[in-house]
């Protein structure tokens, strides 16, 4: 067995017995989830819920309850939480359920820091090798998170972010490098209050300038843009 796998299996007992009297309505819709890899699909809809601020920082959430929601057993439910506290986005209150990590200005800068310790000499190193045409590729990318940013939805603009991000890191082949980084630019994108719609808007014009850039090898404007995105990011 791997061993994420069975920290969270060890882990997982922890949390049963947990219940919901008196725990408040969680907000959005019930969502109905088809059986087949059920615990997946569980596990992209918190993180989804996560993005969105349906799951409130500091508050604890049953499995039961979320299972409620998403219209299955609390197993597949617990199962997703226990990889999410792996990841650092909810921790284990014994009896009760899941806490939703509070973020701190810290955590986030510390994120952002490594992001660009990674990214930038990648993308630096990958604008001088990288054919023009290849850059222009990924244009509708870009212009995916225009339109994601212009509907205010947080958990849209978050996908959409990534997907630019990790386009433009498989280019440089590295696979591992791509699945950390995504993985870090997840964790960076947690509720807060620059997921507001100018702050998406602006962060999502960077992704069409930084490609303008990319395409004319033009390193300087590229450095200064991405330390401008990574600041932004904090």
């Amino acid at each position: 067995m791997p061993q994420g796998a069975a920290r969270a299996q060890a882990a997982a007992p922890t949390a049963r017995g947990e219940h919901t009297h008196g725990e408040r309505p969680i907000p959005g819709p019930r969502s109905e989830v088809r059986r087949s890899s059920v615990r997946g699909q569980i596990l992209d809809a918190l993180r989804t819920a996560l993005v969105a601020g349906e799951l409130r920082p500091g508050e604890v959430y049953s499995a039961p309850a979320l299972g409620d929601r998403f219209g299955v057993s609390a197993t597949p439910v617990r199962e997703a939480m226990q990889q999410l506290a792996l990841e650092g986005a909810v921790e284990v209150v014994p009896n009760r359920g899941f806490r939703v990590v509070e973020r701190g200005a810290r955590e986030l800068a510390e994120l952002a820091e490594v992001r660009a310790l990674i990214e930038v000499p990648v993308m630096l190193r990958l604008a001088r090798t990288v054919p023009a045409e290849q850059w222009a590729g990924l244009r509708p990318l870009a212009e995916d998170t225009v339109r994601a940013a212009s509907s205010g939805c947080p958990a849209t603009y978050a996908e959409s972010d990534r997907a630019f991000h990790r386009a433009v890191l498989s280019l440089s082949g590295n696979r591992q490098l791509v699945r950390t980084v995504d993985d870090l630019h997840r964790r960076s994108q947690w509720p807060r209050a620059r997921h507001a719609r100018p702050h998406l808007l602006a962060d999502a014009a960077e992704h069409t300038t930084l490609l303008d850039a990319l395409i004319a090898r033009d390193l300087d404007v590229i450095r200064d843009l991405l330390e401008e995105h990574f600041a932004g990011a904090c």
